[in-house]
C-alpha cells in the first residue's frame, strides 16, 4: 500500500482545497521519506486526523475528537470561513496491488456545516474513473482487510503515543489493542466470551423447557384419532347414499308436480289475470279497426275508381284552363292587330300575321273541340284533397289497420294458450297432494345434507387433529434430541474453553517469542550502547516490557535515560509492525520528542529511511532541525517536503512546498 496524495479542502485551518504529494519518489527514483514541517498548532495532527477519517470514517480515533458524536466532530471540523456554497471535503488517493497489477484508489469524503443525518458523503473511485458505488458501500470490510483498524496505530502514531509508551510500566489501551489483534489474542478471547454467552443462552433453554410426554402416549393418541376418522368417512360415505336417494325423490316428486299439472295450478290467478289482460287489450284493437272502418279506411277498397276520378278532374281543370288561355289569347290577337294596321305596315306581311295567328288559334279551337264535356265538375280543392288521401292518407290507413289485426291475432294466440294452461291445471286437491309431496322430498334433502355435512366437518376436524398429533410426534423428537443437544452443548463448553486458554497461552507465548526478536533487533539497531541490551522480553499477561543484558541481568527501567526509553517504545511499535507483515506506509507526528542529538542521529540514520517503503514524518522545527534535514538530504531519503504556513491573525495554513531550511 503506498499513499499518492492528500488533499484537503476547508477541513480544519486549511481553507480552500490544498493538495500534497505523498509519492515515495522523485525524477523515478525511490526515496522513502515525506517531510512535512509546521509548528506547534500549525496542522500537522489535523493531516493526521484527515488521514485517519479517509480510512476510517466515523470508526477513526481523530485526536481531537474525544467524546464528540461524530455529527458534532464533522461539524466542528469545516474551516470557519468556509464560502457557504462549499462542502468540506478530504481526498486520499493510494495505490494496491489487485489481481496481480498495480491499482489507483482514491477515497473521497465530503460534508456540509450541518450533516444531513449526521454523516459524510464517501466515494471511492477506481484509477481515477466513476466511483465504485459496490465498493463504497462494503468500504468499512474492504479496509479491514487493507488495514484494520486495531493495528492501524502501529503505522500512523505521534510523539505523545511514544512518550506515554516509552514513560508507562504497561502499554496503553490502544497499544494493547494492537497487539492482541496482531496475535490474534482477540479473536480467542472474543470467542471465550461467546461461548459464555452460548451456554447462558442454552441453559435457560432447558430452564423454560416443556416436560415431554412419553412417545408412547402420542403413538396410542395417534391411533385412537386415525380409528375415529376411518369411522367417520364410513357414517360420511353412507350419509351420502341416503343425501343421493332423498335427492332422486325429490327429482322425481318435482317432475310428477310440473307433470300432473301441480306448478300451472300454483300459478292460476296469475294466468287468469294475464288472459283478462288480454283480453282487454284485444277488445281495444277490436275498438281501433272500428274507428278505422268508420272513417276513411273503406275508401281504400274504391282506389282505382278514386284514381280514375282523380285523373278525370285534372283533365277537366286543364281543359277548363285552355278556354281561358284561349278567350285570352282572342283579346290580345284584336288589340295587337289594331295596333300593328295603326303601323302602317306593308299589306303583304300585315296579311301574314294575320294568317299566322288564325291559325294558331284554330289549332287550340281543334284541342278544346277534341275533349269532351266535362261532367265531374270537380274544385281544385277537392282535387288537392283527394290526391292528398292517395299519396299519404290511404297508405297510413293501410299500416294502421295491418299494425291492429297482427296485434289482435297475437293477443288471441296468447288468449288460447292461457285457455289451454288454465284448462290443465290440476283440481284443488291433486295440487295439494303435489305439493305436500315436494315439500316432504325437499325437507328429507335439507336434512340428509346437514347430517352429510356434520360427518364432513367431522372427518376435517380428525384429519387436523392426526395432522396436529404427527407434528407433536416430529416436535418431540426435535425436542428430546435439542434438549440433548444443549446438554452436551454445555458439558463440552468446558473443555472447549479450558483448551482455548491452553491454545491461547502456547499462542501467546509463540507469537510474543517472535515479537521479542524483532523488538529486541530494532532496540539494538537504533540504541547507540549496544553493549547495554542482550534480549528484550515481553509479559505474556501485561505485555510490558522488560531489558536484560548480556550476562542475563534484569536491566532497571530506571536505569535508561529519557531518550533511551522513547527508542524503546519506537523500536517496540517498529517491531509490532514488522511482525505485522502488512507492507504498509508508516505516518508519525512529532517524531523525535526528548531525544538527544546522539539517539536523534541514530533515528535519522537507521530508523526513517528504514521504518517502511514510505515514510511521513509531521515535525516541528526543534525536531528535525536544520543538521537532521540535512543528513537526511545526504542520504537521498527524501522524495518530498512541504511546510505548513500558519497565519496567526485569520487562524488560516497554507501548504507550500520546502521545509524550515
Amino acid at each position: 500500500m503506498i499513499f499518492l496524495e492528500l488533499v484537503l479542502q476547508n477541513f480544519g485551518p486549511y481553507l480552500g482545497r490544498q493538495v500534497i504529494n505523498l509519492r515515495p519518489e522523485t525524477d523515478e527514483n525511490t526515496r522513502p521519506i515525506i517531510l512535512i514541517g509546521g509548528m506547534n498548532g500549525g496542522g500537522k495532527t489535523t493531516l493526521m486526523d484527515a488521514i485517519r477519517l479517509a480510512l476510517y470514517g466515523s470508526r477513526a480515533q481523530c485526536s481531537t475528537r474525544g467524546n464528540l458524536s461524530y455529527n458534532d466532530f464533522l461539524t466542528q471540523s469545516v474551516n470557519r470561513n468556509t464560502p457557504p456554497t462549499e462542502k468540506a471535503r478530504i481526498e486520499l488517493a493510494f495505490e494496491v496491488i489487485q489481481d496481480d497489477k498495480p491499482t489507483t484508489l482514491r477515497i473521497v469524503r465530503y460534508w456540509e456545516k450541518e450533516p444531513k443525518d449526521g454523516k459524510d458523503t464517501l466515494g471511492i473511485l477506481i484509477n481515477e474513473e466513476w466511483p465504485d458505488k459496490a465498493l463504497a458501500n462494503t468500504w468499512d470490510e474492504y479496509i479491514e482487510n487493507l488495514l484494520p483498524l486495531g493495528i492501524s496505530n502501529l503505522f500512523l502514531f505521534d510523539g505523545e503515543q511514544v512518550k506515554e509508551l516509552a514513560e508507562l510500566d504497561t502499554p496503553p489501551t490502544l497499544v494493547v489493542g494492537a497487539i492482541q489483534s496482531l496475535l490474534g489474542l482477540e479473536l480467542s478471547e472474543r470467542l471465550s466470551a461467546d461461548l459464555d454467552i452460548l451456554v447462558s443462552r442454552k441453559r435457560k433453554e432447558i430452564a423454560s423447557a416443556k416436560e415431554l410426554a412419553t412417545l408412547e402416549e402420542i403413538e396410542q393418541k395417534l391411533n385412537v384419532q386415525k380409528d375415529e376418522l376411518e369411522a367417520a368417512t364410513q357414517e360420511s360415505a353412507s350419509l351420502q347414499n341416503k343425501l343421493d336417494t332423498a335427492e332422486k325423490k325429490q327429482r322425481e316428486a318435482s317432475e310428477k308436480f310440473l307433470y300432473e299439472g301441480g306448478k300451472i295450478a300454483s300459478d292460476r290467478n296469475r294466468l287468469e289475470k294475464q288472459k283478462e289482460h288480454f283480453t282487454t287489450q284485444a277488445e281495444k284493437a277490436r275498438e281501433a279497426l272500428r274507428e278505422l272502418a268508420a272513417g276513411t279506411f273503406p275508401l281504400t277498397l274504391i282506389s282505382p275508381l278514386l284514381e280514375q276520378a282523380k285523373c278525370q278532374a285534372e283533365k277537366e281543370s286543364r281543359q277548363q284552363q285552355k278556354k281561358i288561355a284561349r278567350d285570352v289569347l282572342i283579346e290580345r290577337d284584336d288589340r295587337f292587330l289594331n295596333y300593328i294596321t295603326e303601323l302602317s305596315l306593308v299589306s303583304e306581311q300585315l296579311d301574314k300575321i294575320k294568317e299566322f295567328m288564325i291559325q294558331e288559334n284554330q289549332q287550340l279551337e281543334k284541342e278544346i273541340a277534341a275533349n269532351e264535356s266535362p261532367w265531374l265538375l270537380a274544385e281544385l280543392e277537392e282535387i288537392k284533397e283527394l290526391d292528398n288521401f292517395l299519396s299519404f292518407g290511404i297508405n297510413t290507413a293501410k299500416f294502421r289497420a295491418k299494425e291492429k289485426l297482427e296485434e289482435l291475432e297475437n293477443l288471441e294466440i296468447e288468449i288460447d294458450s292461457l285457455d289451454r294452461q288454465i284448462a290443465a291445471a290440476a283440481s284443488p286437491e291433486a295440487y295439494q297432494q303435489l305439493q305436500d309431496a315436494v315439500r316432504e322430498t325437499n325437507n328429507a334433502v335439507a336434512k340428509a345434507q346437514f347430517a352429510r355435512e356434520l360427518a364432513n366437518r367431522r372427518c376435517e376436524e380428525l384429519t387436523r387433529a392426526i395432522a396436529k398429533t404427527k407434528k407433536e410426534l416430529e416436535d418431540y423428537t426435535e425436542d428430546n434430541l435439542k434438549l440433548k443437544n444443549n446438554q452436551h452443548i454445555i458439558a463440552s463448553v468446558a473443555k472447549v474453553q479450558a483448551t482455548l486458554k491452553l491454545f491461547r497461552e502456547k499462542l501467546t507465548l509463540k507469537k510474543l517469542n517472535k515479537l521479542e526478536i524483532e523488538v529486541t533487533e530494532c532496540f539494538r539497531y537504533l540504541l547507540h550502547k549496544s553493549d547495554l541490551v542482550h534480549r528484550v522480553a515481553i509479559d505474556t499477561q501485561t505485555f510490558s516490557l522488560s531489558i536484560y543484558d548480556p550476562q542475563g541481568q534484569p536491566v532497571p527501567k530506571h536505569r535508561l535515560s529519557a531518550g533511551e526509553k522513547q527508542l524503546l517504545a519506537i523500536a517496540f511499535l517498529w517491531g509490532l509492525a514488522r511482525v505485522a507483515g502488512h507492507h504498509l506506509p508508516v505516518a508519525i507526528d512529532t517524531p523525535l520528542g526528548r531525544l538527544d542529538s546522539s539517539h536523534r542521529q541514530n533515528l535519522v540514520e537507521r530508523y526513517f529511511p528504514s521504518a517502511s517503503h514510505q515514510v511521513i514524518l509531521l515535525s516541528t522545527d526543534t525536531e528535525i532541525g536544520k543538521t537532521e534535514v540535512e543528513r537526511l538530504r545526504e542520504l537521498d531519503a527524501l522524495a518530498h517536503q512541504y511546510l505548513l504556513k500558519y497565519d496567526s491573525s485569520d487562524r488560516q495554513t497554507t501548504v507550500v512546498p520546502g521545509y524550515f531550511w
